[in-house]
């Protein structure tokens, strides 16, 4: 066994439970009330700025991770506890969505 550990299962080899954001996409929209796939989303980590449909999404833990593609860092969780979605976004330093009526991207800060 090595002591590298680049992300989620690296320590136990290659993971495969890994789906990319557009898996969560429904999730997403049922908490933001938005379209949120094509929201860019920056890593309070590394600095990374992508796509949210270009994370890493695992739906099999007790809740919702969303992970940096670029450093594997958590961006997000979303948990649903009676019937409320709870959500940290404490990875993320900003959020920005488009707007369904301008086009324009509106930013939320992650702080």
């Amino acid at each position: 066994m090595t002591d590298r550990h680049d992300g989620p299962g690296d320590l136990y080899g290659p993971d495969d439970s890994a789906l990319d954001g557009n898996a969560i996409g429904g999730l997403l929209h049922e908490v933001f009330g938005t379209e949120m796939t094509t929201a860019e989303a920056t890593c309070a980590h590394c600095g990374n700025t992508a796509l949210v449909a270009e994370a890493l999404a695992y739906v099999r833990a007790p809740g919702t991770v969303m992970r940096c593609r670029t450093c594997t860092s958590v961006l997000a969780v979303v948990v649903r506890r009676q019937e409320i979605n709870c959500v940290d976004l404490s990875g993320l330093a900003a959020l920005n969505a488009l707007s369904e009526n301008s086009g324009r991207r509106s930013a939320h800060s992650g702080t």
